[in-house]
């Protein structure tokens, strides 16, 4: 007898059953919906790695329950891991609000994180320590498969109805290809559920007057080492990225992610003191990417940096990191969310 699946894979058990008709000028339906398409991905993956194949499937519960197709498996040629999906949207005849679904998505790309099995973890982790070491992630095999994937779908579907969705790792491949695409002039929408940022969790700190010190201690630093370094400009190719605004969905709880809280609102305040100068040079940059930059040539811009972003942020309690770090958080019903929308220019509560 095989072993018993996890209760987490299981459409019925653990995912947004609720959601028997979707509104997709709901905020919450879409997060949730993109959620469970991303954990779609997840559950492709562990259905490979356990065999579990036709009527045994888990996979398809996560995608057919809100009206998509799986058109692509997306697998990297290293260990022939399935990391991705692409799926396409097929309403019924009946729809209830045809207007609603007027907005859905035509296809969706999606990505999984990192899965801590025998099977994928090595590739995952190696993944992983790319991005930690700020850089490679975009020659890897798996994001030149993505990325000629998300080209791909552009080019046959057109941009306007294509989304991007990732969590972790994959929100890392979706923010790169988003930002390849966006600097081509195709802006994507995209939902990035706990996204790395690379950087201390100053955001941890319970103390404000602490946290809020060292982060302008912080940007005097960077923006000085940005200038002594001759990286004082780029400020027109980083605005140019402003017309792409992704959902970034963080975890005050969640290390990894965390910092967006304050990455967004520290801009603000740095106008506020009169140093919106600095602050705008700093907001581009990061210290360990400006001195990882030295002696080679042209600019390397941190992947985890945004211009603009609507960013969520999950204000109930968390037990522990697994749950903060989770994408299951994503399409509870009865979330406490605080929701902000960030320009280059300016920013504004949603």
């Amino acid at each position: 007898m095989g072993k018993m699946p996890s209760q987490k894979d299981l459409f019925e058990v653990s995912g947004p059953n609720y959601l028997t008709y979707v509104n997709w000028n709901c905020p919450h339906h879409r997060r949730s919906v993109m959620a469970s398409l991303v954990q779609g991905a997840y559950v492709l993956e562990r259905d490979r790695q356990r065999n579990r194949q036709g009527p045994d499937a888990l996979a398809p519960a996560w995608w057919k329950f809100f009206h998509f197709a799986l058109r692509q498996e997306l697998v990297d040629d290293a260990d022939s891991s399935i990391f991705g999906a692409v799926y396409a949207f097929q309403p019924p005849y009946n729809i209830l609000d045809p207007a609603a679904a007027a907005s859905a998505p035509h296809y969706v790309v999606a990505f999984r994180g990192t899965i801590t099995k025998k099977a994928s973890a090595s590739r995952d982790l190696e993944l992983d320590l790319l991005l930690a070491r700020s850089g490679g992630l975009e020659r890897s095999t798996r994001f030149l498969v993505a990325m000629q994937t998300i080209r791909d779908v552009v080019s046959a579907a057109g941009h306007g109805r294509v989304w991007l969705a990732g969590h972790s790792l994959g929100s890392a491949i979706s923010t790169l290809g988003g930002k390849i695409m966006a600097r081509a002039g195709v802006l994507l929408p995209a939902f990035l559920f706990n996204p790395p940022f690379l950087s201390a969790p100053v955001e941890r700190i319970p103390h404000k007057k602490v946290k809020h010190g060292i982060r302008i201690a912080k940007s005097f630093v960077t923006a000085g080492v940005a200038t002594v370094l001759n990286k004082g400009g780029g400020d027109e190719a980083f605005a140019a990225l402003a017309r792409w605004v992704p959902n970034v969905l963080v975890n005050p709880a969640d290390h990894i992610s965390a910092e967006y809280v304050g990455y967004f609102d520290h801009r603000k305040k740095m106008e506020d003191i009169g140093a919106g100068a600095v602050g705008r040079l700093a907001t581009r940059h990061s210290v360990t990417h400006l001195l990882l930059g030295i002696g080679k040539p042209g600019d390397c811009e941190p992947l985890h940096l945004f211009p603009s972003a609507v960013l969520t942020v999950n204000r109930g309690p968390s037990p522990n990191f697994k749950t903060a770090h989770g994408i299951h958080q994503w399409w509870k019903p009865d979330l406490a969310l605080q929701c902000s929308s960030y320009s280059y220019a300016w920013s504004a509560d949603c």
